[in-house]
């Protein structure tokens, strides 16, 4: 069996609304896939995060061709071959991306031909099910005074089905960002808070913010700083008690090793579509447990980052572990800032009660609905043996 061509697909969506976080606003959901097609018919699909034309022109112009007729089983010989091919000049950014679609998309060939679930080939699957919590309360065109309650009563609207956390989006401006911690705390007394900042404060900001979600009782402050200063997260990490995690726009392992080396984050949040894909996770996790710390996936795409995600906290044992293991939260981006990730899919995930169920078939268990694929895409390329 052999690479014989490799397909990207670059998708565009239009969201219902203008939403909004701390960088920015946005009115559309961009998305790179990509499928890896093998001589014996199997195929194999991933995804890359980030700008999506630069990571499928980096797929096509640069990686496929040094692909095909490949073995597509070895992924560890794949992997390497891709990193020392670029490394010289695209040791981070979008070619990381690039890389992690193709990536993925051999593990998920990979388990189509052993008839295997990705869960197993990561280890063996020790739970069928796994709690989510649900990503949301962007930021809306309104007054503050109107937005705070309108992103209470979404985020009621989540508790309400099933979610039990929830992570609102902060790193407006410091008054508003104590206003929504207090008022969300008040408004569901229960319910696990997560709060994403988005690398919008320095770190006197951070400290006050910080201080504001740990009154509330709120159970993580993500990326509260610039991952370009480092030594801020230590000095935050000494002066709160509230879990800081960082990681989500970090890649490969040696650029983790020096979140870890630092300190600060006890929580790390490496995506499979942009940290290296599924292959460099599993060394991002081996480097992160020697620190006793541990990681949960950033989910932010389409269907194939969340089945990754899903596959991987089914099969992952938390540090340092006890006989009662708890396991690690799916993130699950509210399907109006989203809808990529549930239009073109047959069938989708199934989540129950705030869960999400394990798939069973083999490789990622996620298949494309290719009539709603077309209606999604921008532009797809392919790239197969010459001749």
């Amino acid at each position: 069996m052999k690479i014989e061509r490799i397909r990207t697909y670059r998708l565009s969506c239009p969201l219902p609304e203008i939403l909004g976080y701390a960088q920015g606003r946005f009115g559309s959901r961009q998305a790179l896939l990509v499928q890896i097609v093998t001589t014996d018919g199997l195929s194999g699909w991933g995804e890359a995060s980030g700008p999506a034309a630069m990571a499928q022109c980096a797929v096509n112009t640069f990686y496929a061709p040094k692909l095909i007729g490949k073995n597509p089983l070895q992924t560890e010989l794949l992997w390497n071959s891709m990193w020392r091919a670029s490394r010289e000049w695209a040791r981070r950014g979008p070619m990381l991306a690039a890389m992690s679609a193709i990536d993925i998309a051999l593990w998920d060939l990979k388990g189509k031909a052993m008839g295997l679930p990705l869960c197993e080939l990561l280890g063996g699957k020790t739970r069928d099910r796994i709690p989510c919590y649900a990503t949301g309360c962007y930021f809306r065109d309104l007054p503050e005074a109107d937005l705070i309650p309108t992103l209470i009563d979404e985020a009621r609207g989540y508790v309400d089905a099933g979610f039990r956390a929830v992570k609102v989006q902060i790193g407006r401006n410091l008054p508003f960002d104590r206003a929504l911690a207090h008022g969300l705390r008040a408004a569901l007394p229960d319910t696990y808070l997560l709060a994403n900042a988005h690398q919008a404060y320095d770190l006197p900001e951070a400290m006050l913010v910080g201080m504001a979600l740990q009154e509330n009782r709120f159970a993580m402050f993500e990326d509260p700083l610039s991952l370009d200063v480092p030594e801020a997260y230590r000095k935050l990490g000494g002066k709160l008690h509230i879990p800081i995690a960082a990681g989500r726009r970090e890649q490969t392992r040696w650029g983790f090793q020096g979140l870890l080396d630092t300190g600060g984050v006890q929580m790390l949040m490496p995506d499979f579509a942009y940290c290296g894909g599924i292959s460099e996770f599993m060394k991002i996790r081996a480097a992160v447990s020697t620190f006793g710390a541990n990681l949960v996936p950033h989910v932010s795409g389409t269907m194939f980052s969340l089945a990754s995600a899903l596959h991987f906290l089914a099969s992952d044992f938390r540090q340092p572990g006890r006989a009662e293991a708890s396991v690690g939260l799916l993130e699950y981006e509210a399907p109006d800032a989203n809808p990529l990730r549930d239009a073109m899919y047959k069938p989708t995930i199934p989540i129950e009660g705030g869960s999400a169920l394990v798939p069973t078939t083999a490789g990622l268990g996620v298949e494309l609905d290719f009539e709603l694929l077309r209606i999604f895409t921008m532009e797809k390329q392919e790239v197969d043996a010459p001749g």
